[in-house]
Order: structure tokens, then C-alpha cells, then sequence
């Protein structure tokens, strides 16, 4: 691959700069350990519902996405669809709750409800969710900037790491938000550009696109067909519904930011602004996977090198060319999905605008791991160490920790996503490592909020019959093709529906069986 120009290598240089700047800047106003991590309640709704928006449209989504519409069709988009009904049910219930209680931790009420296992539980599971949403993104964008750059996705991911642990230790929460307003819009202009210059360079235009859209099935939202074990249009409604009621409900990204607001108003209002932005945001992305696919039908020889990088990959070092050859030629799109962007980038772009969209990758990289890294440090802080270790620590102690805490999450995230390199899919990984992790902690929740009666007992016994269900969905693959039977049958996407559905319910049957037997606790 080429390496950049001077001009696109300036542009990003001045991006990472200035983002370092912004947290110089906001440091000067972090005075206490509620000013890093709450921003005193002082930030409008307009923009924490902003920083929601780029905390939502990561990496994941910007190279993700394009490679799974290229590779098959819009059924992922099925996933954004099902963002307003969480949202309903997040600005009704889980908002005014949070506003209530007053805890910048999202977990402090489990222990309240069922003990410190259930508070230590819900944390164990968040931050194992954080660490493989940052893995994910760590390795999205190193995946394009290698395409660009040539260097190693090893070196990418430490300097982009480095620029972001700076201003998010530095800058703390007032810094994450203010930068990911930015940086939401320069991600979406970034999409409307890349839409721009493929259609342009496609004869007719968006009716090729259409036309060709069309006749190869790629605007399908996926079967209607009540099949649970494959990607239909409902698999993915429900997983997107449970990990958005998730994600509005209890992920500590979101939460944290409701604290920051001015008022519970203008807390629900920006979750109701995020939900109106990232769902035409994200079609903007399945919309360049389909416009990418059109131009690589018509110009097939200028994908080939594509498809040579992607047999090379799976074959390794040491395979013959005429191997790598023969590979290539029966590659499918869904094979080489991920790698589609970043050589169009590479090859079509003109300079200068190269480096406007990769800062914009950048920046839709950096707001995700960035709100991150703060939050896993505010778990640690609040629910770990000042729970077991110093409860009553200074507040300039507590300002150390989350500054260490930060640090060495941003650290953690760089090596998961190192030991990820080589998956087929970004946005596939994401999912299925979501959707285990967080199917454990919803359920748990949803019965603490719904089932007031519901009390230790039957949480904790629930909790663990719905990890060995998640476990079994999960780990079947490995059962011997013999017993097949005992394998799971449902897509991976369902995990964490049947496990938050099964912890829900089988405490709820629990605390039922328990009222009428006059059975206590």
C-alpha cells in the first residue's frame, strides 16, 4: 500500500493535536473528582445527546458497517430501527431512575437491591463489555490506517492510543463530551463525503447504484420468517432492542453522561436527540457499503487487490502466489468486506481529502474508546476500590485513581484489540462479544427495577442459571459433532436475549412460587 501524502499525514497530525489540546484546556477545570467524572451537572442536553451520538457511531460503525452492506445486504440496519423503542423505555424508566438515586455509578442500586455480589457482578460483566468494544475499535481503525500507512497495526494503535489516554486523563468527562460533539460531526460530513466521491466516479449515478442495489438483493432488511437461528429481520430487531435497552438502560457510558445534565429533562432529551441522529447517520453507512459495491462490479479488476490481500491472509506467509491466486478467485464479498473502504480510500481519494476522512475515522474511533476509558475508571473507582479497599479515600486521592484507572483501561483496550487481529468481521466480533458479556447484567437489572419483591435468593439463583444458559449458548460450537443435538440451535445474536429474558424470568417465577408458598428468604 502507499503511504500518505505530506498534505493528508498534516491534516491528521493537527486532528490528534488539537484533541490533545482540548484536554489541556479542560484540565484547568477539573477541581474535584465530581468535576472529572459528573462535569458538576453543568453540560446542556443538546450536546451530552451529541456526545451519545459519537459514542454510538464508532469505528465499528464507520468500517464495519459499509463492509457488512458490501458483503451482503442492510439487514444490520435492522439494529438502528429498534433504537427508538429503547429509547422510549430508557427516557421513561432508567433516566428519572438515575436522576433519582443520584449514584454517578450505574451498578450502586444492584447491591442495594441484592447484595454486593450482583453490584461486583454487573461490574465484572460492564468492564469485560468495555474492553471488547475498545479491542473492536482499536482494531477497525489500525485495520485503515495500515491500509494507508504501511505501518504495523501494533504501532497504530499505540500512538492513536497514547493522543487519547492524554486528553481523556487530562480532560476528564466535560473533555469527552465537548470532543465527541466535534467529533459527531465531523464523522457524519465524513460519510457524506466518502457517499460524494464514490457516486461521482460511478456512470449514472445513484441509479446505477439503485439498479444494481436491486438486482443483487443488497437493500433487503433480511427474511421476515420467523427464524430464530439465522440473521432475519427479527433476530436482529430483538438483539438490537435488548442492546440498546442496555445501553440506554445501565451501560455506564450513557449513564454517567445523564449526570452531567443540567436537569432529567434535559437528560431524556439527549437521548431522544441520539436516537434521531444515528439512525440516519447509520444509513448513510449502509448506503456507502451498497455505492462501494456497485463501483467494485463495475471496475472488478480494481478490487483484486482486495481480494490477494485477504488470501494472503488466510493462507499466511508461506504460501505460493498461484495459492494465494486460486483463493482469491473464489473469495466471496462477505471475505473481504472490512478491507473494501480503506483501499478505495487509498487508491480513489484525492489528497488532501484522505486526511479529512481518516480524521474522521479517527475521531469516530477516539469518542468510543475515549468515553470509555472514563467510564471503566469511574466503575473501578466508585465500585471496586472504594467499595472493598478505601471507602473513605480523599477526593485528591480519588482524582489519582481515575487518572490511573484511565490509563490502564486505555492500555488493556490496545491489547485486546491487538489480539484480535485477523477476525473476518469487525462488526461481527462486536456483536458477539456484546451480547454475551451484557446478556448477564440486564436481566439482573430489569428484575431489581420491575420485580420489587424479587430479593437475593432468587437474583442470585436466576443470575446463575442465566450465565450457564449464556455459557452454553455460547461454548455448544465446541461439543463433538456426535452430540450435535446438544448444540445451540439459535443465531449467536440471540444470546443475549434468551439470557436476559431467562434471568428475568426465572427470578420472577422464583419470587412468584416464594409469595405463594410464604416461603422467606
Amino acid at each position: 500500500m502507499k503511504n500518505l501524502p505530506f498534505l493528508d499525514l498534516a491534516v491528521i497530525a493537527l486532528y490528534l493535536i488539537g484533541m490533545v489540546l482540548v484536554g489541556v484546556f479542560f484540565s484547568r477545570k477539573n477541581h474535584s473528582s465530581d468535576d472529572y467524572s459528573k462535569a458538576s451537572g453543568k453540560i446542556p442536553g443538546w450536546a451530552i445527546g451529541l456526545s451519545i451520538y459519537a459514542t454510538f457511531l464508532s469505528s465499528n460503525t464507520f468500517l464495519g458497517v459499509p463492509g457488512k452492506a458490501f458483503g451482503g445486504n442492510w439487514n444490520a440496519f435492522v439494529f438502528s430501527l429498534s433504537m427508538p423503542l429503547a429509547a422510549w423505555v430508557a427516557a421513561k424508566y432508567f433516566v428519572p431512575f438515575y436522576r433519582t438515586v443520584g449514584e454517578v455509578s450505574a451498578y450502586t442500586n444492584l447491591e442495594k437491591r441484592f447484595g454486593a455480589w450482583a453490584r461486583t457482578y454487573a461490574v465484572v460483566c460492564f468492564l469485560l463489555t468495555q474492553l471488547a468494544r475498545m479491542g473492536s475499535i482499536f482494531f477497525g481503525i489500525s485495520l485503515t490506517l495500515q491500509a494507508l500507512t504501511g505501518y504495523s497495526m501494533e504501532t497504530i494503535m499505540l500512538v492513536t492510543g497514547i493522543c487519547i489516554i492524554i486528553y481523556t486523563v487530562m480532560g476528564g468527562i466535560e473533555a469527552v463530551i465537548w470532543t465527541e460533539v466535534v467529533q459527531g460531526v465531523l464523522k457524519t460530513l465524513g460519510a457524506v463525503l466518502i457517499i460524494y466521491l464514490i457516486v461521482v466516479d460511478i456512470p449514472g449515478g445513484f441509479s446505477k447504484i439503485i439498479e444494481v442495489g436491486k438486482a443483487d438483493n443488497k437493500f433487503s432488511l433480511g427474511s421476515l420468517s420467523l427464524d430464530f437461528t439465522q440473521s432475519t429481520f427479527w433476530v436482529i430487531l430483538l438483539y438490537g432492542f435488548f442492546i440498546n435497552l442496555n445501553n440506554f438502560g445501565m451501560d455506564q457510558n450513557y449513564v454517567q453522561r445523564y449526570h452531567t445534565a443540567r436537569t432529567a429533562k434535559e437528560a431524556i432529551k439527549s437521548v431522544w436527540l441520539c436516537v434521531w441522529c444515528y439512525v440516519p447517520a447509520s444509513l448513510l453507512f449502509f448506503i456507502i457499503g451498497t455505492c462501494l459495491y456497485t463501483y467494485y462490479q463495475l471496475h472488478p479488476d480494481l478490487i483484486e487487490p482486495v481480494k490477494l490481500q485477504a488470501a494472503a491472509e488466510r493462507l499466511g506467509s508461506a504460501a505460493s502466489s498461484s495459492d494465494i491466486a486460486a483463493l482469491a478467485a473464489n473469495l466471496k464479498p462477505e471475505d473481504y468486506g472490512d478491507k473494501v473502504m480503506p483501499h478505495f480510500m487509498v487508491t480513489m481519494i484525492p489528497t488532501g481529502l484522505v486526511g479529512l476522512i481518516v480524521s474522521a475515522i479517527l475521531s469516530a474511533a477516539m469518542s468510543t474508546i475515549s468515553s470509555g476509558m472514563n467510564a471503566s475508571a469511574t466503575v473501578f473507582a466508585e465500585d471496586i476500590y472504594k467499595r472493598y479497599f478505601r471507602p473513605n479515600i480523599t477526593d485528591k486521592h480519588n482524582m489519582k485513581l481515575l487518572h490511573v484507572g484511565t490509563v490502564v483501561f486505555g492500555l488493556a483496550g490496545m491489547i485486546c484489540g491487538i489480539a484480535m487481529i485477523g477476525v473476518k468481521s469487525i462488526l461481527d466480533i462486536w456483536w458477539q462479544l456484546s451480547g454475551i458479556f451484557a446478556g448477564g447484567m440486564l436481566g439482573l437489572f430489569l428484575l431489581g427495577l420491575i420485580s420489587k419483591r424479587s430479593g437475593n435468593t432468587e437474583a442470585l439463583a436466576a443470575t446463575i442459571v442465566g450465565l450457564m444458559v449464556i455459557l452454553w449458548m455460547s461454548l455448544s460450537y465446541l461439543i463433538p459433532q456426535e452430540y450435535s443435538y446438544l448444540k445451540n440451535p439459535l443465531h449467536a445474536n440471540m444470546i443475549i436475549v434468551v439470557g436476559t429474558l431467562t434471568i428475568y424470568l426465572v427470578g420472577s417465577i422464583m419470587t412468584k412460587f416464594k409469595s405463594e408458598t410464604g416461603i422467606n428468604n
